[in-house]
């Protein structure tokens, strides 16, 4: 993936979406789009085909890291990095396993390199 990544922010908290676009950009990334849920993130991948996702483990109706091993299992070149602004130290297992490149506190997002998980 060439770099900046074309990225979709999926949570479902609008202050959420709209803060980590601000950083993203920030960051030189170009954000394609937003999605508020497990339903609207599966359409917007197919109609955007993003590189990579900032996808929130919480979502209104399904999980992330279900969502992540769905998504990934069907577009294998997709980089996710889930994150949640609570969580457990197991979440960083079930990121791996579900097929993420990485889970990162809400918190730490600031902080990030993204381009280490995004190439």
């Amino acid at each position: 993936m060439g770099c900046p990544a074309r990225v979709l922010v999926v949570d479902d908290a609008q202050p959420s979406r709209s803060a980590i676009r601000a950083l993203l950009t920030h960051r030189g990334y170009e954000v394609v789009g937003e999605a508020e849920s497990a339903a609207s993130a599966i359409d917007a991948v197919e109609r955007l085909a993003p590189d990579a996702l900032l996808l929130n483990v919480h979502l209104s109706d399904g999980d992330g890291f279900e969502l992540t091993a769905r998504l990934t299992a069907a577009h294998p070149r997709l980089a996710v990095i889930l994150t949640s602004a609570d969580f457990e130290s197991s979440f960083y297992r079930r990121a791996a396993e579900a097929g993420a490149r990485t889970f990162v506190p809400k918190a730490e997002l600031i902080t990030l390199d993204f381009a280490a998980f995004w190439r």
